[in-house]
């Protein structure tokens, strides 16, 4: 399996808030923010290991900004790191008015996928990420310590185990 660079598979989705995508005080539904994030992070972490994938897990999903009924969504998803078979995503979302001259960053969140072999319909191997830029190294080496976060929520690693983690903390203690 060949390594792959972050720009062969960053993704770009744009989406108008209408009137069926907002609550009653006029702001984008959180869950359809949701959604459409899943679909661009889904089609950016399939482009990047050739294959279906499946949402594992959300997190760090964060609302700095409502988003109002009208306005321009754009949805920027790029590969951040890739473990055995998964996949994390890293997703800004930008909002503007129609008429507003610049986007303004109102979301951000890290999703994650297995890659599925389309014939056993189990998980398969993915190809490495090669990160460029510095946000893209950042990002990269930084999903090594999410990975176990979301292992230790989930029950499949005990926190005892998660090295990385505990190196984090004793560094922040020692500050």
């Amino acid at each position: 399996m060949n390594p792959k660079t972050v720009s062969e598979s960053k993704t770009e989705m744009t989406e108008l808030v209408m009137p069926n995508d907002t609550n009653i005080l006029g702001n984008l539904m959180g869950g359809n923010l949701m959604r459409w994030m899943d679909i661009a992070s889904a089609i950016c972490a399939s482009r990047h290991c050739g294959a279906h994938v499946v949402t594992v897990s959300v997190d760090h999903m964060t609302f700095h900004e409502p988003i109002r009924l009208a306005d321009v969504v754009t949805i920027r998803a790029s590969v951040s790191r890739t473990f055995n078979t998964s996949i994390e995503t890293f997703l800004e979302v930008f909002t503007k008015g129609i008429l507003d001259p610049t986007p303004k960053k109102s979301n951000q969140a890290f999703f994650t996928f297995v890659a599925i072999d389309k014939e056993t319909m189990k998980p398969k191997p993915v190809a490495p990420v090669i990160p460029s830029t510095e946000e893209e190294i950042k990002l990269f080496e930084e999903a090594a310590v999410r990975r176990e976060f979301r292992l230790i929520v989930s029950g499949k690693m005990k926190p005892s185990d998660a090295k990385l983690s505990m190196d984090l903390f004793e560094a922040v203690r020692e500050k």
